[in-house]
């Protein structure tokens, strides 16, 4: 099956917040092809399929954080008349297991994969970051090393 959306796309709707990779629901309910308000009474109606480490509702400041990392005109912001829910990649996919819609199970399955895509870049830059790291370490020690043989030196050149 060929890609609804193109994967960029859905990437730069994905934010962190609260230590959590998250997308908010007006960008998820763009994607699904349906209304915001919709999404969001289809997760009212089904509460217990959404924990805090699944759906979250942003507070106050989390908001104004997400606004400045985007560009929201002001048109935008006035439909921001709630503060957005925040959907980790576990509460996208109970979002499609509620709206119960073809596209939804689709573009859920497109999201999900740039989730683990993404989780996959993350490990492999700690794991070059922790590389780079120990190369600094053994740096450290031979540094030390030769500034005491230069040291040494000195101080018999000097005598």
């Amino acid at each position: 099956m060929s890609s609804l959306i193109p994967h960029e796309r859905i990437q730069k709707g994905i934010f962190n917040i609260r230590g959590m990779n998250v997308m908010i629901d007006r960008d998820i309910a763009e994607l699904y092809g349906v209304e915001t308000r919709a999404l969001n009474q289809a997760v009212s109606r089904n509460l217990e399929r959404f924990p805090d480490d699944f759906a979250f509702q942003l507070t106050a400041e989390e908001m104004r954080d997400w606004m400045s990392q985007i560009v929201i005109s002001e048109s935008d912001r006035m439909g921001l008349r709630k503060k957005p829910h925040a959907f980790t990649e576990h509460g996208i996919l109970m979002l499609s297991n509620v709206l119960k819609s073809e596209r939804a199970v689709s573009v859920s399955i497109q999201i999900i994969r740039v989730f683990s895509r993404m989780r996959e870049m993350m490990q492999g830059y700690r794991e070059l970051i922790e590389r780079i790291q120990k190369i600094e370490k053994r740096q450290d020690v031979e540094s030390k090393e030769i500034w005491k043989a230069i040291r040494l030196l000195q101080s018999t050149v000097m005598k």
